[in-house]
């Protein structure tokens, strides 16, 4: 395979170097390539998707050279390829830094990261939707609909879906989000916060729903005391945004999107480990999913409780 793609990547790119399959990513590949003295990364279609809605890489490219135009700090976009060994991709720049949560949390936050978040998710928010006419809005309904789908009873799941539906906050006009933004989508160094990566999940939404993702608890890594993302409080964060923009944004939308993102978090792991299930795409990491789904609702159940659920 690895023949395969370098031949394909040599015919868009010129000479490269051998290309080299990095470790990680549940539904994309991620190959580390240079050329012409660049360093770039190649993202490259995989066996199956966490969500039905996901983008293609074609869109995806498409989200990231918009965020690129507008300041917002990603990798630079250098080509969508239809055709890398059978699937399609997009090469981009490989940007320096450190990506892997636990050693993000575990290691010396930068003081300044949760700030810069905050600052990005801005510019984010502000793209023009107009730009990116690809873009749906999601709703609930959608993951009550890619729930089905997995064919399994999961109360603690069904029971988050129904609070979610009738405890909404009054609807915000819809911005485009990232969809996944978090520690372990971003590249931090010892500066901060140096790109924002992984566009698939992009769409129309409520822009607290980005603002909360950073709080699931499985993104926090083992560090479960600091709710921003095992890298610190909530509070500063979300008062640079509301700095930043218009919304206003309170901290009681900050819990519904909170509990929002673990069921979203949770179906996606189903469907994952359903790949692995089925025979459709054999690994362990798409098992190790499936037995993680369980962590999650139980998150939920206790998230549901401080909500007065019992």
């Amino acid at each position: 395979m690895i023949a395969d793609v370098r031949e394909s990547l040599e015919a868009v790119l010129g000479p490269i170097s051998e290309p080299v399959l990095l470790p990680g990513g549940a539904s994309k590949e991620a190959w580390a390539v240079d050329a012409g003295g660049e360093r770039l990364l190649v993202r490259r279609a995989g066996g199956g998707v966490i969500h039905r809605h996901t983008l293609s890489l074609r869109d995806e490219f498409e989200v990231l050279t918009a965020a690129h135009e507008a300041g917002v700090r990603v990798p630079r976009p250098v080509a969508y390829i239809e055709d890398l060994a059978g699937r399609e991709a997009f090469v981009m720049e490989r940007l320096e830094g450190e990506t892997i949560g636990r050693r993000i949390v575990r290691g010396s936050v930068p003081q300044q990261l949760p700030l810069q978040m905050a600052e990005e998710l801005a510019k984010i928010h502000s793209l023009p939707p107009e730009r990116l006419p690809f873009l749906v809005e999601a709703s609930i309904d959608r993951l009550v609909d890619e729930l089905d789908e997995v064919g399994e009873p999961h109360p603690a799941i069904e029971l988050g879906l129904w609070w979610l539906r009738e405890n909404r906050p009054p609807l915000r006009e819809p911005v485009v989000v990232h969809g996944d933004f978090r520690i372990g989508n971003l590249v931090v160094d010892e500066s901060g916060l140096v790109g924002v990566l992984d566009w698939e999940f992009a769409h129309l939404d409520d822009p607290a729903r980005d603002l909360s993702f950073s709080l699931v608890r499985a993104w926090r890594f083992g560090v479960p005391e600091k709710r921003l993302g095992g890298i610190g409080d909530v509070e500063p964060y979300l008062e640079r945004y509301n700095e930043l923009t218009a919304f206003e944004l309170r901290p009681e939308e900050l819990d519904y999107w909170e509990l929002a993102g673990n069921v979203a978090w949770a179906i996606g792991c189903l469907a994952q480990a359903q790949r692995h299930l089925t025979g459709q795409e054999r690994s362990v990491e798409l098992a190790i999913l499936g037995r993680l789904g369980a962590e999650v609702e139980y998150e939920i159940c206790h998230l549901l409780e401080r909500h007065g659920v019992t």
